[in-house]
């Protein structure tokens, strides 16, 4: 393979420069055969701790399992099995796993949880871009795509004040 295009490769993994010089690393999806070939690896060569599955049923049982519970827990949250932990996200159609911010460890991320995100409040999309790994006009789509999903289900369920409907003032 020719430098250029080692270079031209390298350069669209890292993605766009960021203001302060930091570069932008893309997120990397790992498909659940892979996961799984490595974990058979790791089986078969025995360097899996037969001792981690003791500690990772210990984990499972002080997992939080309402907002409640989780609101006022140590940040960064470790559990990033979350589906609120910003850290990763798993396809639920072919299982694949998308680390959003392959170049970081998860107490190295300023916010973990999309929740903690969500009770500060209203935040421009420049910050919630920061915070996904995103881009500006990523997230803009995004929510454009959720308020169309909203927009749909609203208009399918029947109003509760509407007679013509059954709601509650037309008996």
């Amino acid at each position: 393979m020719s430098e250029a295009k080692r270079s031209q490769e390298s350069e669209a993994e890292v993605g766009p420069e960021r203001g302060e010089g930091e570069a932008r690393h893309r997120s990397k999806t790992m498909s659940r055969k892979e996961i799984a070939r490595d974990l058979r690896r790791q089986r078969q060569s025995g360097v899996l701790d037969p001792g981690l599955d003791g500690v990772m049923r210990e984990i499972e049982a002080n997992r939080p399992h309402a907002r409640a519970q989780c609101a006022t827990g140590p940040r960064p949250c470790m559990f990033i099995s979350c589906k609120h932990h910003l850290y990763l996200d798993v396809n639920p159609s072919t299982g694949s796993i998308k680390l959003n911010f392959p170049d970081k460890e998860v107490w190295e991320m300023g916010e973990t949880c999309a929740l903690d995100v969500a009770d500060r409040g209203g935040i421009t999309l420049e910050e919630v871009g920061a915070i996904m790994n995103l881009t500006r006009e990523r997230i803009r789509q995004v929510e454009t795509r959720g308020l169309l999903k909203l927009r749909a289900i609203c208009e399918d369920e029947p109003r509760a004040n509407d007679p013509v409907l059954g709601g509650r003032d037309g008996h």
